[in-house]
């Protein structure tokens, strides 16, 4: 026991934790990103979105993060990215505002922040303000329709490993049958959580394989991925109902009394006979 304590005694003298992780330190002399801990031990934003944050931080201007370049760089649905960037917007860590070019497209312009809290108003590092609206003339006409958002992927309301596993098979073997609908397996990834999600209501593997292939267009189909997605997000049949408990049958017994037949959950007399029974 005295050899026990004298070693943990040790252990402390020498700032040793004795517990919680160790950390082998490195000086990093280039390609390194200097990210705060505010961002880093965030309270408020979750974990994806906090590595997330992370990852911006970390590219260069002009890099593309919209939510389709993420997916594609990430095995993150577009799901959960839409979510991390709206919690990073919620937290001043990104502006994303919608301009109009002088050629009447509507675009992102999206702004990182490193530090939300070290942001001084100027012009070098608030994004300018919005344009007031135009009113246009009568006879010009309404503008043009912005774009539609697109909806997101149905998700399982409770994952299941096997699931997962059967929509990864039916997503893979429809080349089988239509040779068209060829994915690549970040394809695969994405939309295995929408085929589980049918899965979950009811639908046998079967008909979500008919489902996907019947009525396509003619070959070739350029984005089969996107096609899929369509079908698997417009067609999602709602859950099934919930099916009501058979009704409990009170079983025959015969009186012990007068060996009549009545309906009692247990043995005994039959109400005739209990009423002669009582005084």
């Amino acid at each position: 026991m005295a050899l026990q304590q004298l070693s943990a005694t040790q252990s402390t003298q020498s700032g040793i934790p004795s517990t919680g992780v160790r950390h082998v330190r490195h000086r990093h002399t280039e390609r390194f990103t200097v990210v705060g801990n505010h961002l880093a031990q965030h309270r408020e934003l979750s974990l994806t979105a906090i590595g997330l944050g992370v990852h911006i931080q970390s590219l260069p201007d002009g890099a593309k993060i919209g939510i389709k370049a993420l997916a594609a760089r990430f095995a993150e649905g577009e799901v959960v990215i839409a979510r991390a960037l709206r919690e990073l917007e919620a937290c001043g860590y990104l502006s994303r505002t919608k301009e109009r070019t002088p050629g009447g497209r509507w675009v992102t312009r999206t702004v990182a922040y490193d530090d939300p809290s070290a942001v001084a108003p100027g012009p070098s590092s608030v994004p300018p303000p919005k344009p007031k609206p135009r009113r246009r003339p009568e006879s010009a006409g309404p503008g043009p329709t912005p774009p539609k958002p697109v909806p997101a992927l149905p998700e399982p309301d409770h994952p299941d490993l096997a699931r997962h596993r059967t929509a990864t098979e039916i997503l893979t073997g429809l080349r089988r049958d239509a040779p068209s609908l060829v994915l690549s397996e970040r394809d695969v990834r994405r939309l295995a959580p929408a085929v589980s999600a049918w899965l979950e209501r009811g639908v046998e593997p079967d008909a979500v394989r008919r489902t996907l292939t019947v009525s396509l267009p003619p070959a070739p189909i350029n984005h089969p991925a996107a096609l899929l997605a369509h079908r698997l997000t417009e067609l999602l049949p709602p859950p099934l109902p919930a099916v009501p408990p058979a009704p409990r049958v009170v079983p025959l017994q015969n009186c012990d009394r007068c060996d009549r037949a009545f309906r009692a959950p247990n043995p005994g007399n039959c109400p005739d006979c209990c009423q002669l029974a009582t005084p």
